[in-house]
């Protein structure tokens, strides 16, 4: 896939979210929420190797990445170009689907469907079965984002980028967050950028800079969306 070209401005600091490259178990339209989950495929690494490309001009001064395999396999390529370590972070992991895990019947993402409709309606305390609510999930995610936000501010230049490599519906659900949304409606393919600005003007502090969006891959269940999109 094919991503617009982006140009970032050199003023406030921007928050990159990079969805993780894929794996044999997205192909699979399998539900894997589970450290240390599945690897990259051959495929993935090879997105991972664009992104890098893509980002290897950016003022990034940080990499972060979730502790899924995938998401560290995917940073990897992105902090050597930019000279940089990969720095694994824990809490931006993938929102547990409990029950539903390892599953990828349509049963099962018919369920995940269903709770994620109802987050965007704002009942973010309704988990998956056995498994997390939205808002467990932005209680251990977004204490991530502040801390590294606030390193970032009292430690880089002015206009500085900092990456954080994770997953498509945690993403999402964080960007939701940051932006003062019940859940971002966008889907995020893999290796898909969300930039988000510093913005001091807005109620939650951050803007919308930059999405990546493309073509949803079938039966990916992180491609939930509000029920008149369907």
């Amino acid at each position: 896939m094919t991503f617009s070209p982006y140009e970032p401005e050199r003023d406030e600091l921007r928050l990159v979210l990079v969805r993780h490259g894929q794996t044999d178990a997205n192909v699979e339209r399998m539900l894997d929420t589970v450290l240390p989950g599945h690897p990259l495929n051959e495929t993935g690494h090879e997105q991972a190797r664009t992104v890098a490309e893509l980002l290897a001009d950016w003022p990034v001064r940080a990499v972060y990445a979730s502790l899924a395999q995938r998401a560290r396999q995917t940073a990897e390529p992105i902090a050597r170009a930019l000279g940089l370590d990969v720095t694994p972070v824990e809490g931006v992991h993938e929102i547990f689907c409990g029950e539903l895990e390892g599953r990828s019947d349509n049963l099962a993402r018919r369920e995940f469907e269903e709770v994620y409709e109802a987050w965007w309606g704002g009942d973010l305390g309704r988990s998956l079965p056995g498994g997390e609510s939205a808002k467990e999930l932005r209680e251990r995610y977004l204490p991530v984002v502040e801390r590294i936000v606030e390193h970032a501010e009292a430690t880089y230049p002015a206009g500085s980028m900092v990456v954080l490599v994770s997953h498509g519906a945690a993403m999402r659900l964080a960007a939701g967050a940051l932006l003062g949304d019940t859940a971002e409606t966008s889907y995020v393919p893999n290796t898909g950028r969300v930039v988000l600005r510093r913005d001091a003007g807005t109620e939650t502090g951050w803007a919308l800079e930059w999405w990546d969006s493309g073509p949803t891959l079938t039966g990916d269940v992180t491609a939930g969306a509000p029920p008149e999109t369907r």
